[in-house]
C-alpha cells in the first residue's frame, strides 16, 4: 500500500456542525468529516478492511504486484472484489484503487451512522454531503494549483472523486500529469481511472485524446486533466475559483 505522506493541506480545511478527524492504520492515513465524531467507528473499520486485503494478498502475492487486471474472484472479500472489478474496467492493477476502495468501504459503512460524509484518503474522495461543498485541486508545481476547485451539490447519493499525479505523491504513473481527477458514483472506479488516465498523458497533445478515452468509460461522470499551465475537463466537473 502507498507509503505514508504528510497531509499537509488538511489543515486548511474549516467547516461548521461537523466533526473532523484522522484515522491512521499502518498506510492508511484517513481525513473524515461528518456529523458526529465516529472516532473509533472509523478505526474499527479502516482495520477490518485493511485485514481483508492483506489477508488475500498474503494468499494471492501478484494482486499487490501486478499492473494489469487480474481474473475476477467471486470468493474474494468485497473489497478486493470491487478493486479486481475496477482494474478491468480501467485497464489497470487492482492495487490502482486502493486509496479510494478503502475511502469508499469506509465511508459506506460510517453512513449507517451519519447522514452525511467526506472521507479522504491520499487526494481520493468518497462523499455523501447533502450540503454545498468545494473540493480544492492541490496540482504540484502547476499554476493552477491551490487555485482552483471542483463544486459538488448537495446530494443524498454519494459519490467519488479522486486524483492521480505523476509529480505529486507515491502514486505509481506512466505519464506527466501534474493531476487527473476522476468523478465517479464509485471512488473505487475513480481512483482506478484517475491512473488510467493518467498514464496516457505525457503531454499537453495528449489531453484530448485521453479525455476523449475517459469518457466512453461506463460509469466516468466527469474528467479533469491538468497538465503544467494547460488543462482539459469533459463531463460533470464543476470548477471554481477558490
Amino acid at each position: 500500500m502507498p507509503d505514508y505522506k504528510e497531509r499537509f493541506y488538511r489543515s486548511h480545511i474549516q467547516s461548521a456542525n461537523w466533526f473532523s478527524f484522522t484515522v491512521q492504520v499502518k498506510e492508511s492515513d484517513l481525513w473524515i468529516r461528518a456529523r458526529k465524531d465516529l472516532t473509533k467507528e472509523g478505526y474499527d473499520r479502516v482495520y477490518q478492511h485493511r485485514l481483508a486485503l492483506e489477508t488475500y494478498i498474503r494468499q494471492k502475492p501478484e494482486f499487490r504486484e501486478s499492473l494489469q487486471p487480474l481474473p475476477l474472484d467471486p470468493l474474494a472479500p468485497p473489497i478486493v472484489q470491487a478493486m479486481l472489478e475496477a482494474g478491468h474496467t480501467a485497464g489497470v492493477g487492482p492495487m490502482a484503487s486502493v486509496a479510494g476502495a478503502v475511502a469508499q468501504f469506509v465511508g459506506q459503512d460510517l453512513l449507517k451512522l451519519t447522514e452525511d460524509i467526506v472521507v479522504e484518503n491520499g487526494g481520493d474522495l468518497f462523499v455523501r454531503c447533502q450540503e454545498p461543498l468545494t473540493v480544492g485541486i492541490f496540482a504540484g508545481d502547476s499554476p493552477v494549483s491551490g487555485r482552483l476547485g471542483i463544486a459538488l451539490n448537495p446530494s443524498a447519493k454519494s459519490l467519488g472523486l479522486c486524483t492521480s499525479s505523476a509529480t505529486v505523491g507515491p502514486s505509481l504513473s506512466f505519464g506527466k500529469t501534474d493531476a487527473v481527477t476522476i468523478r465517479s458514483s464509485s471512488a473505487v472506479l475513480a481512483d482506478a481511472l484517475a491512473s488510467a488516465v493518467g498514464n496516457r498523458v505525457r503531454t499537453a497533445r495528449d489531453i484530448p485524446g485521453a479525455l476523449e478515452w475517459a469518457q466512453e468509460v461506463p460509469g466516468v461522470e466527469g474528467v479533469l486533466i491538468i497538465i503544467g499551465d494547460q488543462m482539459g475537463v469533459w463531463g460533470d466537473i464543476e470548477l471554481v475559483s477558490i
